[in-house]
């Protein structure tokens, strides 16, 4: 072999090199990121942290505590924030009530044997209330009770629209066969007047129903659902039932719907090997009405917006793609602050039970 043909063979075999090098190095960059391994436990349960790693801030068993009494002072000292109620019962502000007189009292489980199957009035929350004869308080009948009277409501709107004259013809009958069975006489309001209240909460409900959404987008390199999930997790987020979706809990007590939702793609999540499922945006949601204002929520949207963006290099837009800029932010943040004192004056304060009903 001559000089010349080991020189070309050289050179060929330096181009080839270059070439499996550089198809290697795009596939790698083109890969969609990984979680990073997670450490042994420690002895306390906890994840021990290596040298250097940045610690992201994250509640405990006694963080949450602290919340509860007097205010976690690394969230700016937020206040106190009601404890959420045991039940939602019927309220005459957003609810059709009809009283149900007995002559004497009615034990429970006769109440029980005589309640609809259904608990809704075509799209409506449907409810039966007894007057507990030893507690004096309304509750949902209980086997075992005893009750002086009875009282049916019909939820007068929520976000499938207002009660209309079907749904009310609906509730009159079911609440007059629950009254047949206890032999009650039911007191009725008059349609008319329910339908109007109906048509008029529900336009305002209409008017200040707000349900933000920001959408986080790979600059580079898309994300494995693992990636997303683990950063997601340093700021508190937690799995929810279906795959791809986090929330972050209300630090107001359990039961309560989540300050913010995480969502990515279902199907990545579902996937064979999800490792490599590539995931190029996540969104963050917020439903104001349901979220009470002292937990800051529209704050804290902004914050995980930006620190998701920063930890997985990420630009977060609108839901049609655009870049949000700070001073955007700043004039929803004013709108909301508008909207949270119209609820109030309404007595329909975001977080209440009365709220997440009539905007559930």
């Amino acid at each position: 072999m001559s000089t010349l043909q080991i020189s070309l063979a050289m050179a060929g075999g330096v181009v080839l090199a270059a070439i499996v090098a550089h198809s290697a190095w795009t596939s790698r960059r083109n890969a969609p990121k990984q979680a990073e391994p997670t450490a042994p436990a420690a002895a306390d349960g906890s994840a021990p942290s290596e040298p250097g790693e940045r610690q992201e801030p994250a509640f405990d068993g006694a963080d949450l505590a602290a919340v509860g009494e007097g205010g976690d002072p690394a969230l700016g000292g937020m206040p106190n924030l009601p404890l959420p109620e045991k039940k939602p019962g019927l309220d005459p502000l957003i609810d059709v009530i009809a009283p149900l007189a007995l002559e004497g009292v009615a034990s429970g489980d006769a109440a029980l044997a005589a309640t609809p199957t259904t608990r809704r009035v075509g799209s409506k929350p449907f409810a039966i209330e007894g007057l507990n004869d030893a507690t004096g308080h309304w509750e949902t009948p209980v086997a075992g009770q005893r009750y002086r009277a009875f009282q049916a409501g019909v939820q007068l709107a929520n976000r499938t629209g207002a009660l209309n004259d079907i749904e009310f013809s609906e509730f009159v009958m079911k609440t007059q066969g629950f009254a047949d069975a206890l032999n009650a006489a039911p007191d009725f309001p008059e349609m008319r007047d329910e339908v109007a209240r109906a048509r008029e909460l529900d336009q305002f409900a209409s008017d200040h129903d707000a349900q933000l959404a920001f959408v986080l987008r790979a600059r580079a390199a898309a994300w494995s659902p693992g990636y997303v999930q683990q950063n997601a997790a340093r700021l508190g987020f937690v799995p929810g039932v279906i795959p791809g979706r986090m929330a972050l809990p209300a630090t107001s007590g359990a039961g309560l719907p989540p300050v913010l939702t995480l969502a990515f793609d279902t199907q990545a999540a579902l996937a064979e090997d999800p490792a490599q499922s590539a995931i190029r945006e996540v969104q963050l949601s917020l439903d104001v009405a349901q979220v009470y204002r002292q937990e800051q929520p529209f704050t804290r949207l902004r914050e995980a917006a930006a620190s998701l963006a920063q930890a997985m290099d990420g630009v977060v837009t609108d839901q049609n793609g655009q870049p949000l800029r700070e001073d955007a932010m700043d004039g929803i943040g004013a709108d909301l602050e508008k909207l949270y004192d119209t609820l109030d004056g309404r007595d329909l304060s975001a977080g209440s039970v009365q709220a997440r009903r009539l905007f559930g």
